[in-house]
């Protein structure tokens, strides 16, 4: 929230300037989401229904795609990626640098022609997500499954990254 300051001029009369400071209150944000707001109802009253799909469109929406839960356990790290409908061998699961690189392909289904449908709302195309994790990892030991349309990827942390006991000698 952003507060500013607008000075107007005062009829009448009276004592001082015959200026007087009001303080209004200013929601960016919220002014944005009602922008978006307004432009979403300006679509769809002139296409009949929303024209894009944001999952598969460049920018922001594009780059959440598959959505995750990253958690850390005792050994590593396990991110697991909500991504029905893609076939397991359209994943490609990448690390370096203790970035994880989910990238693939949901294909479109193959028993419907794209004439024959009254409404498609699935997405379907190429995906690329990118997460930096909270720790260094060992990237010989990752391992990646999916199943149920959830893709879990189970990072070990590196030697150095775990924690260690140090013993205290007396002196």
């Amino acid at each position: 929230m952003v507060v500013y300051a607008q000075i107007q001029n005062k009829r009448g009369t009276g004592r001082g300037s015959g200026k007087e400071v009001v303080m209004t209150n200013w929601n960016v944000f919220g002014e944005m989401d009602k922008l978006r707001t307004d432009m979403d109802r300006l679509f769809s009253e002139v296409t009949g229904s929303r024209p894009w799909r944001l999952a598969f469109l460049p920018g922001i929406a594009s780059r959440r795609y598959p959505l995750v839960n990253v958690s850390e356990t005792e050994g590593g790290y396990k991110v697991v990626a909500l991504a029905p409908g893609v076939q397991p061998e359209n994943f490609e699961v990448t690390v370096k640098n203790n970035i994880l690189t989910l990238s693939g392909e949901k294909r479109p289904p193959v028993d419907v022609s794209p004439d024959e449908y009254h409404r498609s709302e699935r997405s379907e195309g190429r995906f690329v997500r990118s997460l930096e994790l909270p720790g260094a990892i060992d990237p010989d030991k990752v391992k990646a499954s999916y199943g149920n349309g959830l893709l879990t990827v189970i990072l070990e942390k590196s030697e150095a990254a775990k924690p260690r006991t140090i013993s205290v000698d007396t002196a």
